[in-house]
Parts: C-alpha cells; sequence; structure tokens
C-alpha cells in the first residue's frame, strides 16, 4: 500500500514499566534493512505479539522532517526471510520491544531498545503536520527529535545515539 506517514517522534525519559503494562499492549519487532541502490530506505520487519508473528516490507522516502511517502506490503515468512538475503551488511538489526498507548484519541507507539535503561522513543502520527498532540502526563518529554536522523530506525542499525540526557 502507498500512503504518505506523517509522523511526530520524540525522545522520552524511560517510561514507567507498570503503566506500560497497565495502559499499552507490547509487540516485539525486528528490523532489517536493505540494500539499495538510491536514497530509499527499504527494511523488513517481524512483529510478534501473542504468539502470532507478522511481516512487512517497506520503502520510504523523506518529503519533510515530519512526512514521508511509504510504501508497505505484508509479505509471507518465506518472502521475509527470502529478502533478509538482501540485508545491508552496515546495518545491525534493531531490536524493539513497541507499546501501543491509546490516549485521547489518539495511539502513541513507545519504542523501548534493549541498549538504552534511561531513555526510548515516542512515535505518533498525525493526519497533518500540524495536527495538535495530546502527549500523556506520564510520559517525560527529553525533545521531539522527528528531524533528527540519529533517531531514525535506519540510522540507529549503523550507530547508537549516546548523547548525556
Amino acid at each position: 500500500m502507498i500512503g504518505f506517514e506523517i509522523e511526530h517522534k520524540y525522545l522520552i525519559r524511560y517510561p514507567d514499566p507498570d503503566l506500560l503494562r497497565r495502559f499499552a499492549s507490547p509487540s516485539e519487532i525486528v528490523q532489517t534493512y536493505l540494500l539499495t541502490d538510491n536514497n530509499e530506505t527499504e527494511r523488513v520487519r517481524k512483529r510478534c505479539a501473542d504468539g502470532r508473528c507478522t511481516y512487512t516490507h517497506t520503502r520510504k522516502n523523506w518529503i519533510t522532517d515530519l512526512t514521508r511517502v511509504e510504501l508497505e506490503d505484508e509479505i509471507s515468512e518465506e518472502e521475509y526471510l527470502a529478502l533478509l538475503s538482501k540485508a545491508d551488511p552496515k546495518r545491525t538489526p534493531v531490536r524493539k520491544t513497541r507499546w501501543v498507548l491509546p490516549y485521547e484519541g489518539q495511539d502513541f507507539e513507545i519504542d523501548v531498545y534493549p541498549f538504552w535503561t534511561d531513555r526510548a522513543i515516542m512515535e505518533l502520527e498525525t493526519e497533518s503536520e500540524q495536527q495538535q498532540v495530546h502527549i500523556p502526563e506520564w510520559i517525560q518529554v527529553i525533545r521531539e527529535v522527528s528531524g533528527e536522523i540519529a533517531y531514525s530506525n535506519s540510522s540507529i542499525a549503523i550507530e547508537i545515539p549516546e548523547e548525556t540526557i
């Protein structure tokens, strides 16, 4: 499916695990970035929750700091395994636990990575770049990182940002 993805991304303090378990639902994700011949980002993703796994193949091109053109298709496990042969050897697969947090009609996605104990990334897809965002009061936002390439998963696959927060 081709579409536009308008996404706000925030660097947040590591969320309270008890509150996550109480208000959000988790899935385990592995994203592997593939070799490309252009500026496009291409990846495959395995996402598992409640004993069931789904697989997607995604291509993205940036338009603005918040907006990308996205082509995403659900694929079979066999297609996923075949595409892994095109993995970019310069990038490590990114593993994370994604918590989906519904709040005031919005679905926040909080990505908790195994290499950080003090921070996480929170994302929210919106209908427009100007749409107002209502962040849960128990989430401590350090700053918005929507336009910061270092906090994109494709960059994290190369180098993990280690700034002091």
